[in-house]
């Protein structure tokens, strides 16, 4: 049944996809200004010749049916700004470097996330958990924008110890802080949605089954509870992973990182249709295949899920 289950959900994607770039090809043509317009206003003869290369001087309805169709066939068109490239390079230059970045901070904050998570709710009520719940308030109220300053103030002005900014060709030292500016906010998520779940699960009847045959508190922890308690976390990781493995606008601008969020700021400065639209549909593909992993993975963790 579940190959049958993740066709229809893939054939469901379809219209929400198609929604979804329906949406934003109207509204960032809706926004004031254009692809071309500069401090410098161009000759109408140039401006008129830019228009009809790139089909902007055709009906709205023309130009959105053309894009539908040059999507459906895997071209995202020509970038406006990054006359030398097209959107399909652009993120195929930026993606592996949002990928390395989101991939190692999605880890970092799952790992860290289930175990403070794990830790506060086993020692619930003490000390101790809320010590580890208050860190987790406090990630989630302060946003990345303002941590990930004071982490380069700290870190690499004042103590030297690690880079500024820049990529570096993907260097270890180059990813320390945007990969902790980037993972805090989510690790702090993960912590309080494990927390609430085992809180919940070490109540339940097996668990005091478990307890009553006299296994050890670890085994009750790792083996039997935290299989059930990680199904909100679970749930939570469809759409986080699609945002933090596309890189966060934020942190990739502070860095000076060359991923997908940077080029998605810069496209929408510059007006740069396709570029913006080619992002928003490839976050929108990893969000629907996210959530189906999600669902999948449901499957597995919970046997008492079953797709009909």
């Amino acid at each position: 049944m579940l190959p049958r289950y993740i066709l229809k959900r893939l054939l469901g994607a379809v219209p929400t996809l198609l929604i979804l770039i329906t949406i934003a090809f109207f509204m960032i043509r809706i926004a004031p200004g254009g692809p071309f317009d500069e401090d410098k206003a161009l000759p109408p003869e140039i401006l008129a010749n830019l228009e009809a290369k790139y089909d902007l001087d055709q009906p709205l309805v023309v130009q959105y049916l053309r894009y539908l169709g040059s999507v459906l066939r895997g071209d995202l068109g020509p970038s406006f700004q990054y006359t030398d490239f097209t959107v399909n390079e652009l993120i195929a230059e930026g993606f592996p470097v949002s990928l390395q970045l989101g991939g190692t901070a999605l880890l970092l904050a799952l790992v860290f996330g289930v175990a403070i998570g794990t830790i506060a709710a086993w020692r619930q009520n003490t000390r101790l958990d809320y010590a580890l719940m208050g860190s987790a308030m406090t990630g989630i109220a302060i946003p990345n924008f303002v941590l990930a300053p004071l982490l380069i103030l700290v870190f690499a002005v004042y103590l030297g110890w690690l880079p500024a900014g820049g990529w570096g060709g993907g260097a270890a030292g180059n990813m320390v802080l945007p990969v902790i500016a980037l993972a805090l906010p989510y690790m702090a998520y993960v912590a309080r949605l494990t927390r609430g779940s085992m809180v919940e699960t070490l109540r339940s009847d097996f668990v005091r089954t478990a307890r009553a045959k006299g296994l050890p508190e670890w085994k009750i922890l790792c083996k039997h509870s935290l299989k059930v308690g990680l199904l909100p976390v679970v749930s939570y990781l469809g759409p986080a992973a699609a945002a933090i493995l596309t890189g966060s606008v934020v942190i990739e601008q502070i860095f000076g990182l060359p991923g997908m969020g940077r080029y998605f700021v810069q496209g929408a400065l510059n007006r740069d249709y396709t570029l913006v639209m080619g992002v928003v549909i490839v976050i929108g593909v990893l969000i629907v295949v996210f959530n189906l992993i999600v669902d999948v993975i449901y499957a597995l963790i919970d046997p008492r899920i079953r797709y009909e």
